[in-house]
């Protein structure tokens, strides 16, 4: 077993308190612009971090649950949401541990952005649970790294940041995901390309890997 400092979700609030924010605090755009296309429901946030996502969500419709490691994170991101006005059962954040997490709630969109960790979490084993929490007609949104800042390449402390994770296609992403055809339906598979700023004012395009598969209506006998 590791020594405490070691765990993983002491790494992350270490990191986190590293600093007053680490994320940018802006929903992600293609979040953005596919859940503006869905009828809002209940949602589920992967990975939430200090949850601008899923407050977005919350001031859009939708009855959203983030869900992260950090104790850290998830407590700023309930502040956050109190100072914008939304009460938990729109905008709700719990500390879950995704690779032994067993939800008996399923919901209209299950999301998850850049869910990458250190090298020994499983994100296909997650990805592949997550699927359950689906509910029939109900939509997975997964958004990824295609490609990575130019800052960010050979820097070790960064790559390890994502868990050793590498760039990915829409091809990859359907892989890991192991869908059954007879109860999934891609709706979009795509690379998007965005504009960011880097750490020294560099205006640059990246490119994200985004997946939007939906669920049957008819709830298939589990396998």
């Amino acid at each position: 077993m590791k020594p405490a400092h070691e765990q993983p979700q002491n790494t992350w609030d270490q990191r986190y308190q590293e600093s007053d924010r680490i994320w940018s605090g802006e929903v992600n755009t293609a979040l953005a612009d596919i859940a503006a296309t869905l009828t809002p429901g209940t949602a589920l946030d992967l990975g939430s971090g200090e949850g601008a996502d899923v407050i977005w969500l919350a001031e859009h419709g939708w009855a959203a649950t983030g869900v992260d490691l950090s104790s850290v994170a998830v407590q700023r991101a309930q502040q956050t949401a109190q100072q914008r006005g939304l009460p938990a059962e729109l905008a709700n954040f719990i500390v879950v541990d995704l690779s032994t997490w067993e939800s008996t709630t399923t919901y209209d969109l299950v999301t998850n952005a850049f869910l990458h960790s250190h090298a020994d979490f499983d994100r296909a084993a997650v990805l592949q649970s997550a699927r359950r929490w689906v509910a029939p007609g109900g939509y997975m949104l997964t958004i990824s790294h295609a490609t990575f800042p130019p800052w960010a390449k050979g820097q070790e402390e960064d790559r390890a940041s994502h868990g050793g994770h590498e760039e990915t296609t829409p091809e990859s992403e359907l892989k890991l995901l192991q869908l059954d055809p007879s109860e999934w339906t891609v709706e979009l598979a795509d690379i998007r390309p965005k504009q960011v700023i880097g750490p020294e004012d560099q205006h640059v395009t990246l490119e994200d890997t985004v997946v939007l598969v939906r669920r049957a209506q008819r709830q298939l006998d589990s396998k």
